[in-house]
């Protein structure tokens, strides 16, 4: 038998717990609002309905939460119209009419790194250029040749755990778990040198290339319904990419420039035109992919007109550092760059997770419904 003396439970009954415990974890709530939506998921004994998923993301928390706030943004992105803003005494005569009011949009302004066009994200762009359901779109180098080398050549699944040594000794690429071969870029720089010569004798006659009218040039020239930038040529979308050396086409100009020196592209030219397209907006929505020089050149000219009225970003960066990648809207909202009564959203998430997600069930959505009234 132990010999350590027994507790009976009169006595442990008799023994209240400490007050400061009690009140700690027991203390008295404030009453909830009676509008304060509760956390619920989706329940699958009501069958597997994707629409009614994504719908019930709002509510269930986390960043499912922020990307069903994401769906609602640009819902409202694409659904204002100037006929939902009361006439100014200074408005132009021609839209003072309520059904001209009615077909004014906000002009939406798409930003991508290029890792988004290396991915399948790609063809989700090109649809959106496709059916011209953005009006701006703003992109890195590497945006503008992998969707040209992809009309050539195709990238390849990889792994992200292969070894770097390895892959370069057989002249492969690895872009995360996606695969580049070199010949790819040699395909490119095949098709690129001729019309490197034909802009330079273009420009010798008085054209003035900027990178955007290049852009133009490459989608036009591409002939490809593959590519996002013949879409944008066809539908006249202009495309802004103001490091467009930074990359495979910077390696070519670095060549083409001991061939025939002397070929130009001003890009002053170009921040003119991006800050306009925001200025002389009546509204205007950011969709922006990523961070660094995509997200702040958008933000940057949505500061021109006072910021912007609809904003979603999509990025995995935090603000930690300080950093204009990882800064959230608010921050924005700060410089100017989004309007101070303003919704905007940010989705931590890598993007080819959440962007074909946010296209389903918006601009798709709305194609889809538009064709079954119409036929």
């Amino acid at each position: 038998p132990s010999s350590f003396p027994r507790r009976s439970a009169t006595m442990a009954s008799e023994s209240p717990a400490p007050s400061v415990a009690q009140s700690a974890v027991l203390g008295e709530s404030a009453s909830m609002p009676a509008d304060a939506e509760q956390c619920q998921g989706y329940d699958f004994n009501n069958g597997v309905d994707y629409s009614r998923l994504f719908d019930a993301y709002r509510f269930h928390g986390f960043q499912a939460t922020n990307l069903g706030a994401a769906i609602t943004e640009i819902r409202r992105m694409r659904a204002w119209r100037l006929s939902d803003e009361e006439v100014k005494e200074d408005e132009d005569e021609e839209l003072r009419d309520p059904e001209a009011r009615k077909n004014v949009k906000a002009k939406i302004f798409l930003g991508y790194t290029s890792n988004q066009i290396s991915c399948g994200n790609r063809e989700t762009i090109r649809f959106l250029c496709e059916h011209k359901m953005v009006d701006v779109v703003v992109t890195t180098a590497g945006g503008i040749e992998e969707d040209l080398m992809k009309c050539l050549a195709p990238t390849y699944m990889g792994d992200f755990s292969l070894k770097g040594r390895e892959l370069r000794l057989k002249g492969i690429n690895r872009l995360g778990n996606l695969l580049v071969p070199n010949h790819n870029y040699c395909l490119f720089e095949n098709w690129m040198n001729p019309l490197l010569h034909q802009m330079l004798d273009e420009q010798e006659e008085g054209t003035i290339w900027t990178p955007s009218k290049m852009i133009h040039r490459l989608g036009q020239e591409i002939n490809d319904e593959s590519s996002v930038y013949y879409w944008c040529y066809k539908n006249n979308i202009p495309v802004f990419c103001p490091a467009i050396t930074d990359g495979s086409i910077g390696d070519m100009l670095y060549f083409f420039s001991y061939k025939r020196q002397g070929f130009i592209l001003d890009i002053a030219r170009d921040i003119r035109l991006l800050n306009d397209e925001a200025v002389n907006a009546r509204a205007t929505g950011m969709i922006i992919l990523g961070g660094g020089l995509v997200k702040h050149h958008i933000c940057n000219a949505n500061l021109m007109r006072n910021g912007a009225n609809f904003s979603v970003f999509v990025n995995t960066a935090n603000e930690f550092d300080g950093s204009d990648s990882g800064a959230r809207p608010d921050e924005a909202v700060s410089w100017g760059k989004i309007r101070i009564d303003a919704k905007p959203v940010k989705v931590y998430s890598d993007a080819t997770l959440v962007f074909p997600i946010l296209v389903a069930e918006t601009f798709a959505k709305d194609l889809e419904l538009e064709a079954a009234q119409s036929g």
